[in-house]
């Protein structure tokens, strides 16, 4: 499948961690993952030297493409909030997930999108068994 991943890149690098053992996992199962630079703790290095005009139609139209959006929101930023309503408005199927005791977002925990799932997770094994779970639905869902 083709996988879009959000993360915060300039609102906050707390979870570069987790969310390069994400796309890792996500790229040995043989996803696509358009974004998966971002995931790198070098994202920040890429930042300056990009039109946001161009930021914007790119990421826009990888949303557009692919199958789903998985989005790590433990650190908030403006930009994957922007992500998630823009592929739930497109009925992309969005996995929100976010360290188990922090604070998330009323806009999405009180989002009662069908196609939105919100988890938090202890680990990263735990995040990445939920995401295996999150995909294996949707792929008996596109069958």
């Amino acid at each position: 499948m083709n996988i879009y991943f959000a993360c915060s890149v300039t609102g906050g690098r707390d979870q570069t961690g987790a969310n390069e053992k994400i796309v890792d996992r996500l790229l040995s199962r043989g996803h696509i993952v358009p974004t998966e630079h971002l995931a790198r703790s070098d994202a920040l290095a890429f930042a300056d030297d990009i039109d946001p005009e161009v930021v914007y139609k790119r990421d826009i139209d990888w949303i557009d493409e692919c199958d789903a959006l998985i989005a790590e929101v433990s650190t908030p930023s403006h930009g994957v909030g922007y992500e998630i309503a823009y592929a739930l408005g497109q009925e992309k199927p969005v996995f929100c997930c976010s360290r188990r005791g922090l604070s998330l977002s009323m806009m999405i925990t009180g989002n009662d999108s069908p196609r939105l799932v919100v988890r938090t997770y202890e680990n990263v094994d735990e995040v990445l068994e939920l995401i295996d779970m999150f995909l294996s639905d949707l792929q008996d869902e596109m069958k």
